[in-house]
């Protein structure tokens, strides 16, 4: 069956479907075979849980073709912030923040590619995601952005994202869990800086990780644990449908159940939201990347069950208040 059958072959009734939601973490992109733009967001979000606003997260669309390298993923912001006007004024969640691509290798020079970035967001950029993910197996494929192994460590990053904090921007960090304590290093070198680390810190479980979870989670945790001493570090919770994880989703005969998600990543993600703590922890969608594994209502459906035993207070948080803080929505 295509892949769209086989996301319907699993359908569950929408829990606290009056649970308002701010999803933080989606991509739009116009592909040969695989386009999610609005139509395709609204489909998602508008599937029976409460999603009122979302934040697009960078992944290379709408590059300008001509121009400074550096200036290149500014249209990128330009191309978001016109759907987001769409969305705005029609019914549906509302495209409320934008996280687009700067260099932050260029230093104390990023200011200009950030000025643009602001100036072409129309009130809705809100930062900057550099990903730096690499391994050194073949197996593990690096980020879109080409990093070197070393890059959070290069002083020029660290003045990139001094810079991006100094302008009251955020960034979004993407990185694979064998890199996390470069990670802590580098937050703890940038106390001023908002970040927030995306989906779940990537504890990755292909290539060499590959049917070793127990032995994954046993270096995940004590470096999560002393990123979540960092105060200026919240965290995405998410990203568990994806492949990169291990878990295998896509391969089923059937989409899995909130029950399945639940089993299989319940104990790892209320660990992390109790280290954090639940005012800088923000759930989140990782659509359509996430779509390869899991639909949409069957996910918060998961998160949902997941976060049943926090308090009302605390359920705010994850599935808004938290986001809507860190991106000034």
């Amino acid at each position: 069956m295509d892949h769209a059958a086989w996301l319907a072959s699993t359908t569950e009734d929408v829990l606290d479907p009056d649970l308002a939601i701010c999803d933080p973490h989606h991509h739009l992109w116009i592909h040969p075979k695989n386009t999610y733009m609005l139509d395709e967001l609204r489909s998602d979000t508008g599937a029976g849980h409460k999603v009122e606003s979302t934040v697009f997260v960078e992944c290379m669309s709408g590059y300008l073709a001509e121009g400074p390298e550096e200036l290149r993923p500014v249209g990128e912001t330009r191309f978001v912030a016109e759907v987001a006007e769409v969305s705005a004024a029609t019914d549906g969640a509302e495209i409320a923040g934008i996280v687009s691509y700067a260099d932050m290798a260029l230093g104390d020079s990023v200011e200009a590619v950030l000025s643009a970035h602001i100036e072409s967001g129309a009130g809705r950029f809100r930062g900057i995601r550099h990903a730096t993910g690499w391994d050194a197996s073949e197996r593990v494929h690096n980020s879109h952005t080409n990093p070197t192994e070393d890059l959070m460590a290069q002083p020029e990053f660290r003045a990139g994202l001094r810079k991006l904090g100094s302008m009251g921007l955020s960034f979004d960090a993407w990185l694979y869990h064998p890199q996390l304590a470069q990670f802590a290093e580098l937050a703890e070198a940038v106390p001023e800086v908002p970040i927030v680390l995306d989906h779940l810190g990537a504890p990755l479980g292909v290539g060499p990780y590959k049917d070793r979870r127990a032995e994954v989670r046993e270096a995940w945790r004590p470096a999560m644990e002393r990123i979540a001493r960092c105060e200026n570090v919240s965290l995405k919770v998410g990203g568990i449908g994806m492949a990169i994880y291990g878990d295998g989703w896509h391969k089923r005969d059937t989409a899995p159940s909130s029950d399945d998600l639940t089993a299989a990543w319940g104990d790892d993600v209320r660990w992390t939201i109790d280290k954090f703590g639940p005012n800088r922890c923000m759930f989140e969608s990782n659509f359509p990347v996430d779509k390869q594994g899991v639909s949409y209502p069957v996910l918060w459906n998961a998160f949902k069950k997941i976060a049943v035993d926090y308090s009302p207070a605390e359920r705010v948080d994850l599935f808004a208040g938290t986001a809507k803080r860190f991106y000034r929505i």
